[in-house]
């Protein structure tokens, strides 16, 4: 899940008495203390790290989780999603070797899990801090995970990079009504007329188009396409009003939990896609094993 030195790390922080050990925890529940100001709680973080030791400060938290209007604030006049950010950033400011993120969003509406994700994508982009987020939410996990690991009855059924492991028929989650696989991409250029982004598909010679405002050309992205929004043809449909089409190769159909569909993983250019399809399209196109056709998938339908 980390890499070598961050494994050293985590395996270090383990020797010693739980209370010093460096680690950051945010529970489902913010655990403000009430008596206490939003800038109050942050510093009782930061006390708990010696001066020396600190490599993250006050005002760099608040402003990376966007907290420097609450300072002043009592948590009781937080809205959760604010809450939430509150105890993330208290959890920053031991300057923990490691930052364990217990279902962190399981307590708020979608709204305001919607308001804090892009925080979160903040804390992944920005420090260098390995996080273990647990969380049931495909939403979030494909938004903010590099690795996955899949616990089913206390054991770890699979591990790997999240892309490959999304992607893997053999696992529950390609049976979810929103099985999902993440592409990443960089910015390459944007069109104002129509609102598209293009993105250049991270080791492939692919692009997609995505309706989403202007970026800076190079900027990274993550995009999460779900296997209901492809489409499969056998012909390149020059002519349709869908943006993506994309070559690509079949390499496993499964039965899905639906008996009048089938799940289908596809290469791109060694990029894997899922889509589902009835079986009498799967029928029609006479798919198998090593076919080769071109998947569908609309720009407005892929999630950023």
């Amino acid at each position: 899940m980390f890499s070598q030195s961050e494994s050293r790390r985590v395996c270090e922080a383990s020797l010693v008495w739980t209370h010093k050990r460096p680690l950051g925890y945010v529970f489902q529940e913010a655990s403000l203390f009430p008596h206490l100001r939003v800038t109050g709680n942050l510093r009782y973080g930061l006390k708990r790290i010696a001066p020396g030791a600190r490599r993250v400060d006050l005002a760099q938290v608040a402003e990376l989780l966007g907290n420097t209007h609450l300072l002043q604030r009592m948590p009781a006049a937080l809205p959760g999603g604010e809450r939430q950010r509150v105890a993330i950033a208290r959890a920053l400011l031991t300057s923990p070797r490691l930052l364990i993120l217990d279902e962190p969003l399981a307590s708020l509406d979608q709204k305001r899990k919607l308001e804090i994700l892009p925080y979160l994508e903040r804390l992944h982009d920005e420090l260098d801090i390995p996080v273990l987020y647990v969380s049931h939410a495909l939403e979030e996990v494909a938004r903010l995970a590099d690795h996955l690991v899949l616990l089913e009855n206390g054991q770890a059924r699979a591990s790997g990079p999240i892309a490959d492991t999304l992607a893997r028929l053999d696992l529950p989650l390609a049976m979810a009504d929103d099985a999902s696989v993440v592409i990443e991409g960089t910015v390459a250029g944007h069109d104002p007329d129509y609102g598209l982004l293009q993105l250049n598909l991270r080791g492939s010679r692919s692009s997609l188009r995505v309706t989403h405002p202007a970026l800076l050309a190079g900027k990274p992205m993550r995009i999460v396409v779900r296997a209901r929004d492809v489409s499969l043809v056998l012909g390149n449909e020059q002519q349709s009003s869908v943006l993506n089409v994309l070559a690509a190769t079949v390499r496993e159909i499964a039965a899905a939990p639906n008996p009048a569909h089938v799940l289908v993983r596809l290469d791109m250019d060694g990029i894997p896609l899922l889509a589902r399809v009835t079986r009498y399209s799967h029928d029609q196109l006479q798919l198998a094993v090593g076919k080769r056709l071109w998947a569908l998938v609309k720009a407005v339908l892929l999630l950023t």
